[in-house]
């Protein structure tokens, strides 16, 4: 193994460095960027089709522990982060965080023209909360879709923002997590971040 490490030359994350003809796994504090599909569960111990199965086996015996940063619900898709870097999950999923998540929704009903301005007023109650939302920027891309960028993350909080403005949602996509886009990234696909892209979230 010196000798194949000898051979390689680092670059990002060792991904040049080969054993077997194999990349060497990355160091403790990686980041994984994946397209979610629908039909996956972001769980490590539930029933059925979970996110982790798309990761490598060896990715879930790492320690420090692989978890998704968020959760987004078996119906949604798009971009779902993952670290073994705790600090960053904890800094990132904490309510403080004012990450920018962007997601773009297909609805059952026309929108009414309303929505934007409920969303942007900070005053929005979600049924069996007591906290009004922070203002989420609504942009309208047709008649029966929208994207709506959150600096929050609440328990399937866009699909209960719609059905507090009287809609439903009938499909959900995670464009973006911060700084991060997929990119091109085809639907059950992953990648590492780059150090730059780590960096900035950071």
């Amino acid at each position: 193994m010196e000798a194949a490490i000898a051979r390689g030359r680092v670059k990002g994350w060792g991904e040049d460095i080969r054993f077997d003809g194999e990349p060497l796994d990355p160091p403790p504090g990686m980041v994984i960027l994946m397209h979610k599909p629908a039909g996956f569960t972001c769980s490590h111990s539930d029933q059925g089709r979970l996110v982790y199965d798309l990761l490598p086996p060896r990715f879930l015996k790492r320690d420090p522990k692989l978890s998704s940063i968020g959760r987004l619900d078996a119906d949604t898709t798009g971009a779902l982060l993952f670290t073994d870097d705790g600090a960053l999950l904890h800094r990132l999923i904490s309510p403080k965080s004012s990450a920018e998540k962007v997601y773009e929704a297909t609805l059952a009903r026309p929108l009414e023209g309303h929505e934007a301005a409920l969303f942007a007023s900070g005053e929005l109650v979600l049924r069996g909360e007591d906290k009004p939302c922070l203002p989420a920027r609504l942009e309208v891309t047709g008649a029966r879709s929208a994207r709506l960028t959150l600096t929050e993350g609440r328990y399937h909080q866009v699909r209960r923002m719609f059905a507090a403005a009287g809609n439903h949602v009938e499909t959900l996509h995670r464009a973006r997590f911060g700084p991060v886009t997929l990119d091109g990234l085809a639907e059950g696909q992953w990648r590492l971040l780059t150090e730059e892209e780590r960096g900035l979230l950071r």
